[in-house]
């Protein structure tokens, strides 16, 4: 396997619970720090979210590996934020056979 290109960083988030101040919780996201991604789109499809149009692609983000466990490791149900795009993980898995780069499946969903 040849090195791949990680020339994105991106801000690897994680869903957290916030007080809402009437003694409930609302769902926010917590930066766990940067990580140097690798890009390639994948396949698109159009569709409707609440009666808004939507277009979602899923994208291969390639970066470096991180053992099981730790915080700069992705995982599914995480996110990976570039500004204003985010990509919702689907999956995370190892890229090549020396544990040097995992694959997240990721994908983007933007107001069509």
């Amino acid at each position: 396997m040849t090195a791949p290109v990680l020339n994105r960083p991106m801000v690897l988030e994680d869903r957290v619970q916030l007080p809402d101040g009437a003694g409930g919780f609302s769902e926010g996201w917590q930066a766990l720090g940067t990580v140097w991604v690798g890009v390639r789109p994948g396949a698109g499809r159009g569709g409707d979210v609440a009666g808004l149009a939507v277009g979602q692609v899923t994208h291969r983000l390639t970066c470096r590996a991180a053992p099981v466990g730790a915080p700069s490791r992705p995982r599914a149900g995480q996110r990976l934020r570039e500004g204003a795009r985010v990509f919702r993980i689907l999956a995370v898995a190892e890229a090549d056979g020396h544990q040097r780069y995992l694959v997240c499946t990721a994908r983007e969903e933007v107001a069509a």
